[in-house]
């Protein structure tokens, strides 16, 4: 049986008695690809001077943003990660992202 994931907004504790968590809403309308508006942008803020291809402004559900960034990963032959709504690629990758995305009907995409 699957649990059920509590948001309770960074409380830890609450001394009122009718106080009652939340339910965290998982699934999130996942737009169209054509309907995506996501920007590609090299950062190498924090990253102990390497440089990351950042992939941001994606609307949908979490396990969709997983899958986009795997598939960019497999593309473009290197490692990366998906973290606080943003997909991260080792290295300067850019133009691969870009023309991967344009030839995947993500139409609405800007390199920055």
């Amino acid at each position: 049986m699957a649990k059920k994931k509590l948001y309770t907004g960074g409380i830890v504790f609450s001394t009122d008695a009718n106080f009652t968590p939340e339910e965290k809403i998982e699934h999130e309308e996942t737009l169209h690809p054509h309907e995506q508006l996501l920007k590609v942008k090299l950062d190498a803020k924090n990253r102990g001077g390497k440089v990351v291809t950042l992939i941001e402004g994606f609307i949908g559900a979490e396990n969709d943003l997983e899958q986009l960034g795997k598939q960019l990963k497999a593309y473009c032959g290197t490692g990366g990660a998906v973290k606080n709504n943003e997909i991260l690629i080792q290295g300067d990758n850019r133009e691969k992202i870009l023309q991967w995305l344009l030839k995947n009907r993500y139409a609405k995409t800007k390199k920055i």
